[in-house]
């Protein structure tokens, strides 16, 4: 069965969208851990106050976006070019994590952000450190090892993907990565 490839400018383009789209989320990440670090060691309510409030703004305005177009376009990338979705162990793993971690988003860190503001702005403490330093930590881990293994190609190719290799040796090779 031949698959659609993306024609070369598709690619590019396609590849840009992803590797901004994938490094904004990231960088927003780092901010997000900033802000949720001075969250919790600040001894100003004021300050405690700023930046939860701005972790929700960031939360409520730009983490999914970007985490749906890094989905989406890795997805397109995948499914579009020699690599696929199921045929490399690297590319499989970072769809499974890059879809965890904006499961994630919308289920566990934007709730815990939502759940500190609506404490500091009733005039409480931060009620949990957790609700703001445990989501971006494991999102930072997880980009950071997706961002790893997207340079490095580690572990070769899925079962599926060497039974296709195997399959369309007569036809065409699948180029393997260059360490």
């Amino acid at each position: 069965m031949d698959r659609v490839k993306l024609t070369r400018p598709a690619r590019r383009a396609s590849l840009v969208v992803h590797v901004t789209a994938s490094a904004g989320w990231l960088g927003l990440t780092l901010g997000l851990l900033a802000l949720g670090i001075t969250a919790t060691t600040t001894g100003s309510a004021v300050t405690v106050e700023a930046s939860v409030r701005t972790m929700k703004l960031f939360a409520d305005w730009l983490l999914l976006p970007l985490a749906l177009l890094t989905l989406l376009s890795g997805l397109l990338l995948s499914l579009g070019t020699q690599w696929g979705l199921a045929r490399h162990r690297w590319v499989w793993t970072k769809f499974w994590l890059t879809l965890a971690t904006t499961t994630a988003t919308v289920f566990a860190l934007r709730p815990g952000v939502n759940s500190a503001v609506a404490a500091v702005t009733a005039g409480g403490p931060l009620p949990d450190a957790g609700d703001v330093l445990f989501g971006p930590i494991v999102s930072l881990s997880a980009y950071v090892f997706m961002t790893v293994i997207s340079v490095l190609k580690p572990w070769g190719p899925t079962r599926r993907g060497r039974r296709l290799r195997a399959t369309s040796s007569g036809r065409t090779k699948i180029p393997t990565p260059v360490a």
